[in-house]
């Protein structure tokens, strides 16, 4: 088979895990996703006392989880199958995982209130997003990360090991190891350990 014929015939999967577009309304899509916000509801349903419970759900929901995830409910998620957590990581509540894609959490994260952390984005021609057509970008953040309340970490991003993001910050690019960053568009302002 010819590559222009294989393209013809890629799933939206296979789209989306080779960075290109694809329309939410490709055959399985709905009925994937369905499945998964149908875990995701059960989670969120978990009562406080219920941390054997929800830390069964959590396993089953995302694509793979360490030791000592803790998430403070609600949790917001397109797929979960796509997260994938290292060990001793904090969530406060709120959190909202654009998931189409792949993301990859460290160890010893901590992610305070009302954070998104988003793979997709939709294409800047107009009559590509008048069809639903959407990206993906795999995201990544390090060790020992702190991403401070209201910030967004867009399709794409790598964040360094020990990085803090500030509140409020709209990350669009790479963020480096070792240092404080904040904004919109996020900027370091200096390396951990600098004063002043």
């Amino acid at each position: 088979m010819k590559s222009d014929e294989t393209s013809c015939h890629n799933t939206w999967r296979d789209k989306l895990n080779n960075g290109e577009i694809y329309y939410d309304n490709e055959p399985g899509f709905a009925q994937e996703q369905l499945i998964c916000l149908e875990k995701l509801y059960d989670i969120n349903q978990t009562r406080p006392g219920e941390k054997e419970k929800r830390a069964a759900l959590l396993r089953d929901f995302f694509g793979g989880v360490g030791e000592n995830l803790y998430i403070e409910l609600p949790l917001r998620a397109n797929w979960g199958r796509n997260t994938y957590w290292g060990s001793n990581c904090y969530v406060n509540f709120n959190l909202t995982l654009v998931d189409d894609g792949d993301i990859y959490i460290g160890n010893n994260v901590l992610i305070a209130p009302n954070v998104v952390i988003a793979t997709a984005g939709h294409p800047v021609e107009p009559e590509l997003r008048r069809k639903n057509a959407q990206f993906s970008k795999t995201v990544r953040i390090g060790n020992n990360v702190w991403i401070g309340a209201n910030a967004s970490i867009m399709p794409g991003v790598t964040i360094g090991d020990n990085s803090i993001i500030g509140a409020g910050s709209v990350v669009t690019r790479d963020i480096p190891a070792n240092v404080v960053a904040v904004g919109a568009p996020c900027r370091v302002v200096k390396e951990i350990g600098e004063t002043a």
